[in-house]
């Protein structure tokens, strides 16, 4: 199954909408649910119903079927109550630390990295991203990411992969010139975390037709950056699966629903797979250049996210964005 949501002038949290397979064609479900944030609190009365508005969509039979049109379409989630970013792939924590001469965490490979980001107002798909200051280093991060349904504190990982309801795929937009000065005042990333965007839907595990596996998503991140290509690096390489990111999320609290986990940039230490971030390229540069050649982003860039299945299907809809002065 796939869920979107419409722009509203009306709610915050946008207006649900059920969307064909193909990404063409949406439904509203009516009292169903009023917004995919309604839904994902009500999962186990709703999911039928909406599943129920899928099958007769795909088929040619929903009521009042109407054609998408991108420029309606916001984040599925247009804000969550809790957004927590994981650092999942062992190779982008390599290069980042190594980018900002920070040495790396002692329990790099048995305790997740994560940080907990803003959450009140989401970046449409096709929104700029705003820039006050360029010297803030404006950098893509194109990653995967899941929602929940609630969550008990202390859960395993294994039990938290049925929390699962959605995927989705973000960019974690990351402003590099402020992280290292926020991290060496001893606390977390506020400034240097603006807000994210998502592609405009979010499915079901049966629509990554058998990719997930073991936690992962096993499929190609496709970036394009101002219209050439940046990266296709594997989701299913993640050193931490989703499952143990859920946990080390709710270890001391529990997740209510609608929580977004971010599974990190999506990273490989293939170089024929590219890059999902500006700072991975700009220090594989020096590592094997000894130059850095790559600027972070300006008024005018372009970045763009899309993850296919195997059959070639746009399984999350299309994130594009531009960068803009503000």
């Amino acid at each position: 199954m796939k869920l979107g949501s419409l722009k509203s002038d009306k709610s915050r949290d946008g207006e649900l909408i059920v969307v064909s397979r193909d990404n063409q064609r949406a439904v509203r479900p009516g009292a169903v649910a009023a917004s995919l944030r309604e839904a994902v609190e009500n999962w186990a009365r709703v999911k039928p119903q909406l599943e129920e508005l899928f099958a007769q969509l795909n088929a040619g039979t929903a009521k009042n079927a109407f054609e998408l049109n991108g420029k309606d379409l916001h984040s599925p989630l247009p804000r969550s109550f809790q957004w927590a970013d994981g650092s999942a792939f062992i190779h982008h924590i390599k290069l980042v630390r190594l980018s900002r001469n920070a040495p790396l965490p002692e329990t790099l490979e048995t305790l997740p990295l994560m940080y907990q980001g803003t959450g009140d107002a989401f970046l449409a798909p096709g929104d700029d991203i705003p820039q006050v200051d360029f010297s803030h280093g404006t950098d893509f991060e194109g990653e995967v990411g899941v929602i929940l349904d609630e969550v008990p504190m202390g859960i395993s990982p294994e039990k938290a992969l049925e929390k699962i309801l959605l995927f989705v795929i973000i960019n974690d937009v990351s402003l590099r010139g402020l992280i290292p000065e926020e991290l060496a005042q001893g606390f977390g990333f506020l400034q240097g975390k603006p807000s994210s965007a998502f592609a405009p839907f979010a499915v079901t595990e049966e629509e990554l037709a058998g990719a997930f596996i073991d936690g992962r998503v096993h499929l190609p991140l496709k970036v394009d950056y101002n219209g050439e290509f940046f990266g296709n690096a594997d989701a299913g390489a993640m050193h931490f699966h989703f499952g143990q990111l859920i946990a080390h999320a709710a270890r001391t609290r529990n997740l209510t629903a609608g929580t977004i986990i971010g599974s990190g940039t999506v990273s490989n230490e293939d170089m024929a797979r590219g890059s999902s971030c500006i700072a991975e390229k700009r220090m594989l540069e020096k590592i094997h250049e000894g130059v850095i050649k790559t600027p972070f982003m300006k008024a005018g860039d372009t970045v763009k996210m899309e993850m296919f299945d195997k059959e070639g299907r746009n399984i999350f809809g299309t994130i594009m964005q531009k960068v803009a002065k503000v």
